[in-house]
């Protein structure tokens, strides 16, 4: 819900105060930014600015909203607020009315206002930059203020004019499309004086590659570059949506628990329908294989005992009845299924072994997320805390959706 606070310098949205920037401000959400990528990347010498930033700023980690995916984790931070309050909680799911499953591609199940949004209605210049076309619509939501997707570059460029040296719109497979991404973010700091950024970035180097590869310290540092020039003129923020493991065997082959299909096996098709929430248009990343899952059972079915089924299975961490999944993890009822599934550190839940491509993977080793093991992230801001805020962040455990108060009413002046 949001309001208009009797000063005009701060508006209220889901019940928290923000103020009026008082010096432009960027948030970024490096997609897939496991704290691995970070330590890799300074022990390799390939990030001075992020390393400035975090000897002179706040240097913190917190936790990602669950299950640790896109859509919901970019909808907690820009809102400020978990999946119970803005009622995203994956990028696809089933509705039980119809039956069919839904890939998410736009905002129609958030029932929340935006920070974004919130700050422009007092006047604050807001922008906003992503790297996939499927945040556009939902972070946008109410926003009277700029918003592009890296996905539609000419578009971008045609509203904002050029942005950094690009020539042609970047591969949706590649690591351009982030590093478009900051460019965007930095015409419109520095050629359109917007006052708040947000910048949502792409997991595809980390889906690719292991902290400690060459592709992921060249990105790293190509990140460092444009994230030092941000901080020539703005505060930095940064935070991810998630971590990122690796979920393959010594030989490579990716470690999947296919949940549906065991659950056949044991009390026939059709016993339950199982909803990978990972799935979105961009199935090179991770085969829609991650750390988490949605058990839709039939009628008759007996719960509990497919509950002692699925956590008696190699790879599975955990097993949680509706009721619990939402308590534990502050998530709307409505899309979950009567068990939520998460994998053990290491292991990807699929549905069915015909579901899934991992042709997809193009012989790379299936590297993903979802689960409780990539929940830990980054949370970092260029300049340092006041103290009531340095107090926070000491006495309670952040949540990556705090970022923009921690940016905007948290740091020294």
């Amino acid at each position: 819900m949001l309001a208009l606070d009797p000063q005009p310098e701060t508006a209220i949205v889901n019940g928290r105060r923000y103020a009026r920037p008082a010096r432009p401000v960027v948030v970024i959400c490096f997609d897939g930014c496991d704290p691995a990528y970070l330590a890799a990347a300074g022990a390799a010498g390939a990030t001075p600015a992020l390393d400035h930033l975090r000897r002179t700023g706040f240097d913190g980690r917190a936790d990602a909203v669950m299950p640790t995916f896109t859509n919901p984790n970019n909808v907690a931070i820009v809102c400020g607020a978990p999946p119970a309050v803005t009622g995203v909680s994956g990028n696809y799911y089933l509705d039980r009315a119809t039956g069919r499953e839904v890939m998410v591609v736009d905002g129609h199940t958030m029932r929340a206002d935006t920070i974004l949004a919130g700050l422009a209605g007092i006047g604050v210049r807001v922008g906003l930059v992503t790297a996939k076309d499927k945040l556009l619509a939902a972070l946008s939501r109410g926003l009277d203020g700029i918003a592009l997707s890296a996905e539609t570059a000419e578009a971008a460029v045609a509203a904002i004019g050029p942005v950094g040296d690009w020539t042609a719109a970047p591969d949706r497979y590649s690591a351009d499309l982030s590093l478009f991404v900051l460019d965007a973010g930095i015409a419109l700091v520095e050629r359109h004086g917007l006052e708040l950024v947000y910048l949502s970035l792409s997991d595809f180097v980390q889906h690719a590659h292991a902290p400690g590869a060459p592709e992921a310290i060249a990105f790293m540092a190509a990140v460092d570059r444009r994230v030092g020039r941000l901080a020539e003129t703005a505060l930095v923020a940064i935070v991810a949506d998630h971590g990122m493991n690796d979920m393959a065997d010594a030989a490579g082959r990716p470690r999947v628990v296919f949940v549906e299909d065991a659950i056949a096996a044991r009390f026939g098709p059709g016993a339950a329908r199982v909803i990978c929430p990972i799935t979105d248009p961009f199935v090179r990343h991770h085969a829609s294989l991650g750390g988490f899952v949605r058990v839709h059972l039939a009628a008759g079915i007996d719960r509990d005992a497919v509950r002692t089924l699925v956590a008696g299975l190699e790879g599975v961490g955990l097993v949680l009845g509706r009721e619990e999944a939402c308590a534990r993890f502050d998530l709307p009822p409505e899309p979950e299924g009567d068990l939520a599934v998460i994998a053990a550190p290491g292991h990807a839940l699929g549905a069915r072994a015909a579901d899934h491509d991992l042709a997809a993977l193009a012989g790379a080793r299936l590297r993903s997320h979802g689960g409780l093991a990539e929940r830990r992230v980054p949370f970092l801001l260029s300049r340092p805390l006041s103290p009531a805020y340095r107090a926070r962040a000491a006495d309670g455990r952040l949540a990556n959706f705090d970022i923009f108060d921690f940016a905007l009413n948290g740091v020294d002046p």
